[in-house]
């Protein structure tokens, strides 16, 4: 049954604003019927479609027999060799049909015994139209390895383990979070020693830290194979592999089930905006032309990233991809995707030298590369097809309109996009403002400027912030003297004082204000300090900021310890009250004297007071629900390295009186703040609200 056309009044109902621009919308999802379509009329439909790695590739029959097939039109000859054949060039040649597919069966050497051996390796043969010989990892190739003392390219494995080495899956995939809180990872740099961190210690170590500080997602980096381990897993040369740096296919499979057992969902960071340029290992020139799964010429290579950029136009280009984000869901149990650089992949300009001022023009007209968008669409809505709880989020600068809206209703079908400007606001603030010189409004604005209906991932600093060259938000505020001051057994000097006070501030406002998900980069929430640099001939091949020192949050006499347990109260606080999955926050107070925030979230009111030096008495903020009210969280307990002016507690009650727009006001005060229930309850039967707001110091207070 054809897909049904796209009726412009639905894109209206979503932005009335895009009326300019709808036909270019309804064309636009005109080009993912036309594929839609195709795919049902000669594929058998998404679920046929996406399981091109059933078909590619090496696949093992029931009777021990091997079938290898792969896409190299341009060849002439092919033939499989690899250690099983002793690299022979003549004995298992392979025959091609009209579309350019290469097979060959490979009969087993004894019946349900594999002629080829597990783990050994493979490589595919071929004589090109000009006669050349060339020789390639197979494009489907599920595990590829690498030694480095012999030679920096992959080779190709051929991974089918006996039954007993098989990985069984013990747990269901848990229900999805109705509130995403992401704890952004990377396998390799989850270890404090010198090295290479693997999937088992992943398992045994790190998923009961994240679990503990109550992170219900992880977004897992760098599991696709990439050549160059300093590429942070960007350079992809192997999509079917997963990493083989970090263990075995069988062991993250096991990582992943863990984390289901633990209730947590596992997202991968998922790169089909580009491809490694390298040849040998990768599929740049895979059948000697530079057009095989690229556009050729100048339009199939980035610039900046010196990669090459896929044909989202080719129908054997999306069954590669489309199925690749099938294999990750069915092979290993991952719950969805962070696509990558999807800024890139919208844009003929890639968003290179483009600052997208909001105005819609920029994103409809002919800058937009609709090829790529349609492969996003079409990625997004046969995955939500095939599973209604995966989850898709979009790394995207731009701001494109209808990104987060489902396909039929003219979306690019993601169901979240990341806040990118966020922790740039951040970074500008900390390197070229004062603090006194800190406007409330911007911070606001820029935390809250997001398409309404359409879902944000808010995140003060990822793992992009913490690159060599910058360095993570704790060093930011404390640089060297996180170096000398970190200790208890040392004086609390105001710089430590003010960078632990702002560290759990800036965190809490973007959590709590920001959107609809809320991620952190592995490490930072104990505000790790310095910057991500991975082993490279530039800093001598050193580990030393290419891993994650666990050791600073358990060590009870070092500071970072306090961090770490705001980090984990206000996930545990949103997990009670649900902020990110409720409506966008009412902000009553930016005020830019004081340097104070107010809003109401969830039922909760957020009270912030960025000043450097002032603490207010009965200071009065609106809110609309009136009643009794208690402090839920405060960044000021001495637990979280605070001053224990203002404690978790108490009773505030609500004065009829409209306040900034609120109908009710509260008033906060030194000595309520303090003090026990009895002394503020006769306060307030005086129809007057008490509450206490130190300098630097942030409170959530919820209804009783």
């Amino acid at each position: 049954m054809p897909t049904a056309p796209l009726d412009p009044q639905t894109v209206l109902a979503v932005d009335p604003w895009l009326k300019d621009h709808v036909d270019h919308i309804v064309h636009r999802h005109d080009l993912f019927r036309k594929w839609k379509d195709t795919i049902d009329e000669i594929e058998g439909g998404y679920d046929k479609f996406t399981k091109g790695y059933d078909k590619f590739g090496l696949n093992v029959q029931p009777d021990g027999s091997v079938i290898y097939r792969e896409w190299a039109p341009n060849a002439k000859e092919a033939v499989l060799i690899g250690e099983f054949n002793n690299w022979n060039r003549i004995s298992h040649p392979m025959t091609k049909n009209e579309f350019g597919i290469w097979e060959i069966t490979v009969p087993p050497k004894s019946p349900g015994v594999c002629a080829i051996p597990h783990d050994s390796k493979i490589k595919i043969s071929m004589i090109l139209q000009s006669g050349e010989r060339i020789e390639r990892i197979p494009a489907w190739i599920r595990r590829v390895t690498q030694d480095l003392s012999v030679s920096p390219v992959y080779d190709a494995r051929f991974w089918n383990p006996p039954a007993d080495m098989v990985y069984k899956f013990k747990n269901p995939r848990p229900t999805p979070p109705k509130s995403l809180r992401i704890y952004e990872a990377h396998v390799g740099i989850s270890t404090s020693e010198h090295r290479v961190g693997t999937y088992k210690e992943f398992t045994q170590s790190v998923l009961q830290r994240i679990k503990d500080l109550g992170y219900n997602t992880i977004q897992l980096m760098a599991i696709m194979e990439h050549a160059y381990y300093a590429s942070f897993g960007y350079q992809v040369t192997s999509f079917f592999a997963a990493s083989s740096r970090y263990g075995t296919p069988e062991e993250l499979k096991e990582l992943i089930d863990t984390a289901h057992g633990m209730g947590i969902t596992v997202l991968l960071d998922i790169v089909h905006s580009h491809a490694c340029k390298n040849v040998l290992d990768g599929l740049n020139m895979f059948d000697g032309t530079d057009h095989l799964y690229f556009h050729e010429g100048g339009r199939g290579r980035h610039e900046l990233w010196d990669s090459r950029l896929f044909n989202y136009g080719h129908h054997e280009v999306l069954r590669f991809l489309m199925s690749n984000l099938r294999f990750w869901m069915e092979e290993y149990g991952f719950d969805g995707f962070r696509f990558d650089g999807v800024t890139s992949m919208m844009y003929h300009h890639h968003g290179i030298g483009a600052g997208f001022s909001g105005g819609y023009h920029e994103y409809f007209g002919p800058s937009a590369d609709l090829e790529a968008i349609v492969y996003l669409m079409l990625a997004n809505d046969a995955m939500h097809t095939l599973y209604p709880d995966c989850i898709t989020i979009a790394e995207d600068v731009s701001g494109m309109p209808l990104l987060c809206v489902p396909v039929p209703k003219g979306g690019v079908g993601f169901d979240y996009r990341l806040s990118m400007a966020i922790p740039d606001m951040w970074i500008k603030l900390l390197k070229h403002k004062r603090d006194d010189e800190w406007d409330m409004g911007n911070i606001v604005h820029t935390l809250t400027n997001r398409r309404y209906g359409e879902k944000s991932i808010a995140y003060a600093e990822s793992h992009d912030q913490a690159l060599v060259g910058d360095k993570t938000l704790a060093f930011w505020l404390m640089d060297k003297e996180m170096y000398t001051n970190m200790s208890d057994l040392t004086e609390y000097t105001p710089v430590i004082a003010r960078g632990i006070a702002l560290h759990k501030m800036i965190r809490l406002l973007v959590h709590s204000l920001g959107g609809e998900g809320y991620l952190n980069f592995e490490g930072n929430e104990f505000g790790h300090p310095e910057w991500l640099d991975f082993p490279r001939e530039g800093n001598g091949n050193s580990f030393q900021h290419a891993r994650r020192q666990w050791n600073l949050v358990d060590d009870h006499l070092l500071r970072y310890k306090y961090l770490n347990e705001f980090d984990k109260a206000m996930n545990r606080t949103e997990d009670q009250y649900g902020w990110l999955h409720a409506e966008p926050a009412y902000v009553s107070l930016k005020h830019e004297v004081d340097k104070v925030i107010a809003y109401e979230r969830a039922g909760l009111l957020f009270v912030f007071n960025f000043h450097p030096t002032n603490s207010f008495t009965d200071y009065r903020v609106g809110v609309d629900v009136p009643g009794e009210y208690t402090v839920v969280l405060s960044s000021d307990e001495k637990r979280f390295g605070g001053f224990d002016n203002v404690v978790s507690g108490g009773s505030y009650f609500t004065e009829p009186l409209e306040w900034n727009g609120r109908k009710n006001y509260t008033q906060v005060s030194a000595e309520a703040a303090r003090g026990g229930g009895e002394e503020q309850a006769s306060l307030s039967g005086h129809g007057v609200l008490q509450v206490y707001i130190p300098s630097r110091t942030c409170i959530v207070l919820a209804k009783k």
